[in-house]
């Protein structure tokens, strides 16, 4: 890969050896900067993430907007969608440094606004700011982690960022609920802001040394990949909508969602991803696959065992504890494994698939039994997410590797919303009394989305027409 950095900063064709001969880490010479201010970007929106869940109600009460509750994660979600497409063609063009920068100074003020918001439609526009820099953030951290580093290290990058959602995935929820209790829900968005100063300062060295990528495709320098982006949106807030408000009167609302969500979807990913095309087509496809089939059973997890095994919601935390302690396991041994990733990925979704099946079995089960299965699950996530991002910048010309990191996080958070919608209106559709019904049926759509991500994780080599 050829890839434009400054004389004196490293490329991709880097082997990552010292002068000496001993290989660098992540966190040796000039590799140890980037990647504390990456893994501490990734740490610090894992956490808003995963604590706005605890605040959220207490958030609603005392701004009388439980009518907008939903809102404050759908708005999220909207601008979230809409600041990935932005920041892929904006990070092809420019390189990296201005998208990346001006994500983490809107992330800043959307957690101003929220922090201070005096009613509940300004919150929901804080996040909404949230979102869209969060979204025009990440994408330029894996334009950052193409140019900085050089291939071989490339999996333990994706390793450690991994690692990044653990302790948010752990801590989150129960710091999150502290500092509401102790010093009012307004300070867990404001007492973030001087968090993200740090990491931004660390990564100004290695985004200093990375020039702008010569030659954007002129296709992704238009509005077209915008406006779909703008539909898809859209179309998923609207088909969310009518999940879970089901009626006759709304279903051609649906109808339109769905047809928006199809054209905006082939204008959004990679040609011939929805036909299961060989290279990197199927590797956003499986991306999307696996994290619909994964998230889609891990949000109904804790209703099962609270539900139908009078679990306390500490314990059915600790069950999706030990799902994200397997993840980050498994992650970090692909980072250092020498098997080839169109190996690790069919596995992690073999994973995926017998720890989605292994749930819905062990629902009969004692609920403690969930834990070991789940478990699977997780290990494949770990083996193949940052697998995939490796593939995906690996098979990326430069000039595309924005809109390409772009187009794996759309389907990664379209897949895990639109599993999860649906998986929601069918235990509401059974009801109360038969959620067990409910939630196996639920179950099973999973398992289909993960044997289907089985299916596309074989087609991650591109044809040999196609080299």
């Amino acid at each position: 890969m050829n890839t434009t950095v400054d004389p004196h900063g490293p490329a991709s064709s880097d082997t990552g050896n010292t002068a000496a001969g001993r290989p660098e880490g992540l966190l040796r010479g000039r590799y140890r900067t980037p990647t504390l201010g990456i893994v501490l970007v990734v740490t610090l929106l894992a956490f808003e993430q995963m604590a706005v869940g605890t605040v959220m109600p207490v958030t609603a009460r005392a701004l009388d907007g439980l009518a907008l509750y939903a809102w404050a994660f759908s708005g999220t979600l909207i601008a979230g969608v809409l600041a990935l497409v932005l920041a892929g063609g904006w990070s092809d063009r420019s390189g990296p440094v201005r998208p990346l920068m001006t994500g983490l100074a809107t992330f800043v003020a959307g957690l101003a606004v929220a922090g201070a918001a005096p009613a509940m439609w300004v919150f929901v526009l804080g996040r909404a700011v949230q979102g869209f820099g969060s979204g025009l953030a990440m994408v330029p951290l894996y334009v950052l982690i193409a140019r900085v580093y050089p291939e071989s290290l490339r999996p333990r990058v994706f390793a450690a960022l991994s690692a990044a959602w653990v302790l948010p995935s752990l801590l989150g929820p129960a710091v999150g609920g502290a500092v509401a209790e102790h010093a009012g829900w307004r300070w867990v968005f404001l007492g973030m802001i001087p968090l993200v100063v740090p990491p931004s300062v660390m990564l100004v060295p290695a985004l200093r040394r990375v020039r702008p990528s010569a030659g954007a495709a002129p296709s992704e320098r238009g509005t077209a990949r915008l406006m779909a982006a703008v539909v898809a949106a859209t179309g998923t807030a609207a088909l969310l909508y009518v999940l879970d408000h089901p009626s006759r009167i709304l279903l051609p609302v649906g109808a339109a969602a769905l047809a928006g969500l199809g054209y905006a979807l082939v204008r959004l990913l990679p040609a011939g991803t929805l036909r299961m095309r060989r290279g990197l087509p199927s590797v956003v496809l499986t991306r999307g696959l696996l994290a619909g089939a994964f998230f889609g059973t891990d949000a109904f997890i804790p209703l099962a065992l609270t539900s139908l095994h009078g679990f306390t919601p500490t314990q059915a935390g600790v069950v999706l504890m030990v799902a994200s302690l397997g993840w980050s396991a498994a992650s970090q041994y692909q980072g250092r494994s020498n098997r080839p990733r169109a190996f690790l990925v069919p596995a992690g979704a073999g994973f995926v698939t017998a720890g989605v099946v292994a749930v819905a079995v062990t629902a009969q089960l004692p609920g403690w039994w969930t834990a070991p299965a789940w478990i699977l699950g997780g290990v494949g996530m770990g083996l193949a997410i940052g697998s995939l991002s490796v593939l995906l910048l690996e098979l990326s010309p430069e000039r595309k590797q924005g809109v390409n990191s772009s187009s794996l996080q759309i389907a990664d958070m379209l897949g895990s919303s639109l599993v999860i919608g649906i998986s929601g209106a069918l235990v509401t559709g059974f009801g109360a009394d038969r959620l067990r019904a409910g939630l196996a049926v639920a179950g099973a759509l999973a398992a289909a989305i993960a044997a289907l991500g089985m299916l596309a994780a074989l087609r991650l080599t591109p044809s040999k027409e196609a080299g």
